[in-house]
């Protein structure tokens, strides 16, 4: 090779180079609360889902980073003064990934779909302040008949039944994002699927391996793209918390969704600042079969739950990350005073567990009788099989033999909410938005979604719908729901174990992460030191 066509290669090779390395991506690895069972946005439910769709889409309103509600595909809105009709204003630039301009009929398509019957949304009862949401939603009205209009191609219009006073930000949970209708209509279920799904947030999707990783890309149409630092970022689903230290620690992850509670004294001498534990709206609970014997009788649910020792489980198990549960909603949340508490809650553990000796033995069960066979289903974590353990060995004294079911998160989720048998499940809510009543709500009869025991209590419905629902006075309002908590806290359909912390890990080179109450901190408003 001559002189020259040396020259020329060399010059050729250090301009890829300096290519490459010019447009080298930003690559976020990020933890993951589990494998989402599915993208549809009207079909989710659970956390590690909601991570992926805030990154993927935005609805009228969102939560930035420090969990605040701030505008999204809505630049403005105004209340009329009856409360019960916003006006939004939508964004000039508002763009679909694939550059179809976002118009205010992208959100009526998706509000009627979600409230229609026949796609089969769990989490539909979210909208339910909607005007006729609620009756769309159960076949007694037309899609057409739901609250929800387009004044013009940039004003979305949503009459309500009555004044919510959290609906704003109810409209940031991923029941509220659009869903681009064209996509739907040409590729009916599949349209989540990578190549083509069309999302309107800071990324795009790219991969979705089962079991592997969920990779989404910068979306060059996103009317912020210029203030999003990150280009790609990797979800990756995590169960085993220890292996997920181990990658932490390696540089493979950037942040972790939760730690091994029982090594949180060892994380924090290990990693220092970088272990980020702070309050957590949700409540972890055992929600109880009380459709069928002998858990229909509460004498049995309550004997299983007076003998659970909170303190140990949160101090010993969870390292001290959890707060003991003595209410089904956790303290300090909004348009609420103070929770209602279990009668046995200022009990010493052993006075809770002669009394729920004598409760069993009443229901003819006990050492020495009957024994009460309890089968517990959990969704695979070190946290969790630890604390169902100890559970399980707590119960022992009240002559109770305890079998377990361990599956992955989606098996266990899908088998809760498409209403498999089970005696006792763990389960975790997170607020959706702070008030009581996005806890209270599970309990419904006719939630079918959530109220996986298929407790009924008409009194409990009586307060939430008819009472709570349509009172605007927030003092009465808080005293219906209170009445309707202390309905719950006596029958105990389900058990609440412990409030809930955030527990991460997150590396030093992740920049903008703020701990929140609502655990939100979507990937646009972060940032990786390079």
């Amino acid at each position: 090779m001559s002189s020259w066509l040396k020259r020329t290669a060399l010059a050729a090779a250090a301009t890829v180079a300096f290519s490459s390395f010019a447009v080298a991506q930003v690559v976020y690895h990020r933890g993951n609360d589990g494998e989402p069972e599915t993208l549809d946005a009207h079909k989710t439910s659970t956390v590690g889902e909601s991570h992926v769709l805030r990154d993927l889409y935005e609805g009228l309103v969102i939560k930035n980073n420090k969990g605040e509600v701030v505008p999204g595909v809505a630049e403005k809105w105004e209340m009329a003064d009856d409360g019960k009709t916003y006006r939004f204003t939508l964004r000039a630039n508002a763009k679909w990934s694939n550059g179809d301009p976002l118009k205010a009929p992208d959100f009526v398509f998706a509000y009627r779909r979600i409230m229609n019957p026949e796609t089969g949304a769990k989490y539909a009862n979210i909208l339910y302040p909607i005007l006729n949401a609620e009756k769309v939603n159960k076949g007694q009205a037309k899609p057409e008949e739901l609250g929800v209009k387009a004044v013009d191609d940039r004003t979305l219009e949503i009459r309500l039944e009555q004044p919510t006073p959290y609906f704003i930000e109810q409209l940031t949970h991923q029941t509220g994002l659009p869903i681009h209708q064209a996509s739907v209509e040409k590729f009916g279920k599949d349209y989540v699927k990578p190549g083509n799904l069309v999302s309107n947030g800071a990324y795009t999707l790219a991969e979705f391996v089962p079991n592997s990783h969920i990779k989404v890309v910068k979306n060059p149409n996103f009317h912020d793209a210029a203030n999003v630092k990150i280009d790609q970022v990797m979800f990756y689903p995590i169960s085993d918390l220890a292996a997920a230290v181990r990658r932490f620690q390696a540089g493979e992850l950037h942040s972790t969704p939760d730690i091994p509670a029982d090594q949180v004294k060892a994380l924090k001498e290990r990693f220092g600042k970088q272990v980020v534990i702070g309050p957590y709206l949700g409540v972890y609970a055992l929600p109880v079969n009380s459709s069928k014997p002998p858990f229909d009788d509460v004498r049995v649910r309550k004997a299983l739950s007076m003998a659970i020792d909170r303190e140990f489980i949160a101090e010993q198990i969870w390292g001290g990350t959890m707060l003991p549960a003595y209410s089904f909603v956790p303290p300090g949340i909004g348009n609420y005073g103070k929770p209602a508490q279990a009668e046995y809650a200022s009990m010493s553990p052993i006075d809770r567990e002669d009394k729920a000796k004598a409760m069993l033995k009443e229901a003819g069960y006990g050492p020495g009788g009957k024994p009460l066979k309890v089968e517990v289903r959990y969704n695979t974590t070190d946290n969790n099989r630890n604390t169902v353990v100890a559970i399980a060995d707590q119960w022992k004294a009240l002559g109770v033999e305890t079998s377990f079911i361990n599956t992955d998160s989606k098996t266990h989720f899908a088998h809760l909410r498409d209403g498999g048998d089970f005696d006792v499940a763990r389960y975790g809510w997170i607020g959706d938005y702070s008030d009581p009543q996005n806890f209270l709500f599970l309990l419904e009869s006719d939630n079918k979604g959530f109220n996986y025991g298929k407790w009924k209590n008409a009194q409990f419905d009586d307060l939430m719908k008819n009472k709570a629902a349509k009172e605007g006075d927030l003092k009465k309002r808080a005293e219906y729901l209170l009445q309707a908590e202390q309905i719950f806290m006596k029958e105990e359909p389900w058990i609440p174990l412990l409030h809930y912390s955030t527990k991460n890990l997150i590396s030093d080179k992740l920049v903008g992460f703020n701990q929140n109450i609502s655990g939100v901190y979507p990937s646009r408003f972060l940032s990786l030191k390079q």
